[in-house]
């Protein structure tokens, strides 16, 4: 019997055999088919195939056998009909918003997004006729308020970047489903091991596979998930045309990713939350953020929504950016580093580099201060990681 035949599988197991097909040879690990095309036995059987008539594959550009496994496999994870692979996280973002909406809609987002999601909302999509509005996504009532009769969309990120700050999901579907509009949730931090945007009401999840799907610095990707009627109608076409795709040797190093992915984020959660409560107690650090943590903000939607914390922490020095960047430059073990997600802890100055192009008063009203900066806990041992950031702390005065 086929994979999916049997019995329901847990998620680690389906992270090593989900949507795997072999070829002839047999192989073990799943094959990397690097074609940019197919051939057909006859011209009858290339019209049928082009007309959907007869399935098979017919150019990499949008179809290829190593990334449908991997799109198999994300869709069993995440519960999900149908999935798209794309080149890069926000290459899946902007295919998710724009194949959504056309000139005339408008769009409602959280405030709190990564610096190029916020370039797309605020910059990108007026100019098509697209309007927008930014919203303070922890409050209910600025979702509502924010309604209007062509709104069609709704789009956030949970937990968010890089201040942590977690929204509820299931609240903000059912104002989006009265409203007629769909919810496109970024789940990049929490990972779909944590957090399932579907089952709390979401329409579509976006991933940057950049991190922790990878999460071993080698490759960049990001994937579209939700049902096959909407990628049918919606994604398809914009995806076909477009060319953001995947590329093969990429998904196939996502694939192994995948097969590690709840080792990875166990470890790293264990860590992060090790981290947390050491960096909490620290004379020098203003606040800790952390979705493990009692005292975050959101304590009690993570407790509903959430089955663990989260890989990242934020925090937030006294001494503002002459502490920050005294404390990353006195690092040994940790990386500076824009990234996340990764094997290897990784720091960085939100508001010196993924929200620079914020104004002032944009990054205080997300609580991107001159002393906060986010850590991407790794896979090296807790106690070295707090002993790294002691000694930093220490040398940064």
């Amino acid at each position: 019997m086929t994979l999916e035949t049997k019995r329901a599988l847990k998620p680690a197991t389906e992270l090593v055999h989900g949507g795997t097909m072999r070829s002839s040879f047999g192989e073990t690990s799943e094959a990397l088919y690097l074609t940019q095309g197919f051939v057909y036995d006859s011209s009858e059987a290339a019209e049928a195939r082009f007309k959907g008539d007869e399935p098979g594959f017919i150019y990499s550009r949008y179809a290829n056998p190593t990334v449908d496994m991997f799109e198999k496999r994300m869709c069993q994870l995440e519960g999900a009909e149908d999935a798209r692979a794309m080149a890069s996280g926000m290459a899946a973002v902007s295919a998710a918003l724009l194949c959504s909406v056309k000139a005339g809609d408008h769009v409602v987002a959280a405030r709190a997004l990564f610096g190029s999601c916020r370039w797309v909302i605020e910059t990108l999509m007026p100019r098509y006729g697209i309007e927008t509005t930014l919203v303070d996504g922890t409050s209910l009532d600025a979702w509502q308020a924010a309604v209007r009769p062509n709104t069609k969309l709704f789009f956030l990120e949970s937990p968010t970047n890089p201040t942590l700050e977690v929204i509820d999901i299931a609240a903000v579907a059912g104002i989006a489903n009265a409203a007629g509009a769909r919810v496109v949730v970024d789940n990049v931090f929490a990972t779909p091991l944590q957090q399932k945007p579907l089952e709390l009401g979401a329409h579509i999840v976006v991933y940057s596979a950049t991190k922790h799907i990878d999460g071993q610095g080698r490759c960049l990707g990001g994937v579209v998930l939700s049902d096959k009627e909407w990628i049918d109608k919606h994604l398809h076409d914009y995806f076909r045309h477009t060319g953001p795709s995947l590329s093969p040797f990429n998904a196939w190093t996502m694939l192994k990713g995948l097969e590690t992915l709840p080792l990875r984020v166990k470890q790293q959660t264990e860590s992060a939350g090790r981290v947390a409560g050491h960096l909490a107690c620290h004379p020098k650090v203003e606040r800790v953020i952390y979705p493990g943590r009692n005292d975050h903000p959101q304590a009690d939607i993570i407790a509903r929504q959430m089955k663990g914390g989260s890989t990242l922490v934020c925090f937030e020095l006294k001494g503002g950016k002459k502490a920050a960047f005294g404390t990353q430059n006195a690092l040994e073990v940790i990386r500076i580093s824009n990234n996340l997600g990764d094997a290897k802890s990784l720091i960085t100055h939100p508001a010196t580099t993924t929200h620079k192009n914020l104004t002032d008063e944009a990054r205080a009203e997300l609580g991107i201060n001159p002393g906060t900066v986010r850590l991407s806990v790794g896979l090296e041992d807790a106690d070295d990681l707090i002993a790294d950031l002691d000694q930093a702390l220490d040398r940064a005065g």
